[in-house]
């Protein structure tokens, strides 16, 4: 399949680290925490996360921290559809397209739940055909773009004259909420919230250069499951996340990396963490991952959209390279690869 577009949304609030520690500092939740609970609090946001900023969708950190389940849920409801038709409507712009010319989304999120879908509310808000094919991918954690670009990819294999949607849509901030286990406090101090929309179909556009998406590959490790999850607590979603989890992503990327072949080009991967980041630079040996540090540095991780707003910024670089190799990983534990050529 074809690359056509790409184009990324977030929502209109967004916050320095610095502005979130003084934000919660004084909040009641805050205050509840242990001392130790409040120190790492403190550390992250005021130490070298490599985060400078990220985006929200509601305008106050404190109301961020302290939400019931209901309300979490809500802010997911509300907001992952508009966020995800923003960036939709953004990527058919660009690539000279309708909403009517579209035949079918593939979305993916794990920030929250809506039955039907997410993909149900972005087809009514961009007024998509009411014959397109809508699929929602969830449960597949920070690694779920690539697997949504491989269901894509089947369904063109079977469709060759369609054009299809990707969309990956977080909004992690409906995760969010303040207690004493340390996954928790790491995760409200990482994740922001976005969206990217991306046009693909099965022919090349015959104005520009154009990138065709393959060589797939998945890699699962049941038995680290437990190592990074959401689980749901009294509701909620809680995010387990063990201090091993950079060095598994690390050694799960350069298996998949070996099995690419001798060269399989410019790596693109999910900014999982600054402590990431360098585990897989480490691994692999290779040079710095650049877009990878500027998206954490400008969003912070937001979970599947994070590799395809990377990619979004090789592209838009100037200086894009001949082969792009794309890796995302996370809950399950799983990790997962794609190969972009240009043609």
């Amino acid at each position: 399949m074809f690359l056509h577009s790409l184009a990324s949304a977030f929502p209109p609030y967004s916050f320095t680290q610095r502005e979130c520690w003084e934000g919660m500092k004084d909040s009641a939740p805050a205050l509840a925490l242990k001392d130790s609970s409040r120190s790492l609090l403190q550390k992250i946001l005021l130490g070298n996360s490599g985060i400078e900023r990220r985006h929200f969708c509601l305008p106050n950190p404190p109301e961020l921290f302290s939400r019931d389940a209901s309300s979490l849920n809500h802010e997911f409801e509300r907001n992952a559809p508009r966020v995800a038709a923003e960036a939709l409507t953004t990527a058919l712009h660009q690539a000279e397209s309708r909403p009517a010319d579209l035949d079918a989304i593939f979305i993916c999120t794990c920030t929250g739940y809506l039955c039907p879908g997410v993909s149900s509310h972005v087809a009514e808000q961009t007024g998509m055909r009411r014959d397109a094919y809508l699929q929602d991918l969830a449960g597949l954690g920070c690694g779920a773009a690539v697997p949504a670009l491989r269901s894509a990819a089947n369904f063109l294999a079977a469709h060759p004259s369609a054009t299809v949607a990707v969309i990956a849509v977080e909004i992690c901030s409906a995760a969010f909420y303040v207690d004493d286990d340390a996954g928790v406090l790491i995760s409200l101090c990482l994740f922001g919230d976005g969206a990217n929309a991306s046009i693909w179909s099965g022919t090349p556009p015959c104005d520009r250069p154009a990138y065709r998406a393959g060589d797939f590959r998945t890699a699962h490790f049941p038995e680290n499951r437990e190592l990074i999850r959401f689980v749901n607590d009294d509701g909620k979603l809680k995010n387990k996340l063990h201090r091993s989890v950079p060095a598994l992503a690390a050694r799960a990327v350069a298996d998949l990396y070996r099995q690419s072949g001798d060269d399989p080009g410019h790596i693109l991967a999910h900014p999982g963490g600054r402590d990431v980041i360098d585990a897989i630079e480490r691994e692999l040996g290779c040079p710095p991952l650049t877009e990878s540090r500027e998206v954490l540095r400008e969003f912070g991780n937001l979970s599947s959209p994070s590799v395809m707003i990377a990619l979004e910024k090789h592209l838009a670089s100037g200086n894009v390279a001949d082969r792009i190799w794309l890796t995302a990983f996370g809950a399950g534990f799983s990790c997962h690869s794609a190969q972009l050529v240009r043609i």
